[in-house]
């Protein structure tokens, strides 16, 4: 993968947990890289951003001592995304990803030309959102 493209993704885990970029900058960002979608896997503290042509890099998150709770909470975790739209002033990726956890988020797959985002449990269960742009 070329270099410009792994320092944009780079850089877009970063903006999100310290608040530089929001989650519609982010995916204009990598969309503007050529990036068609990423994967946030809470248990391996991995985010994975792919390419339509099926490349792909893997870049670590911070990790938390907090596991992913076996029941997924849809209803908590349709909350959570309420309040990331929210642009609250207590919002921070940090804490959602936090929260998502607790409410039994193992991970979630990013989907820029579906425009949705699935969240997923440990079961497979799953809660997904719909995004424009």
């Amino acid at each position: 993968m070329r270099a410009d493209r792994i320092a944009t993704a780079e850089y877009c885990l970063k903006a999100a947990y310290d608040g530089r970029l929001s989650f519609p900058e982010i995916v204009g960002k990598l969309i503007d890289a050529g990036f068609e979608g990423y994967d946030v896997d809470y248990r391996r503290a991995m985010q994975i951003y792919y390419l339509p042509d099926g490349d792909s890099v893997e870049l670590a998150m911070p990790t938390c001592s907090k596991g992913v709770a076996a029941h997924f909470d849809d209803a908590r975790i349709a909350a959570l995304v309420r309040w990331a739209q929210s642009d609250a002033p207590d919002y921070s990726y940090a804490a959602f990803s936090w929260q998502a956890k607790a409410a039994g988020c193992a991970g979630y797959h990013v989907s820029f030309p579906g425009r949705r985002v699935v969240y997923y449990g440990r079961t497979a269960e799953t809660h997904v959102e719909l995004f424009e742009g």
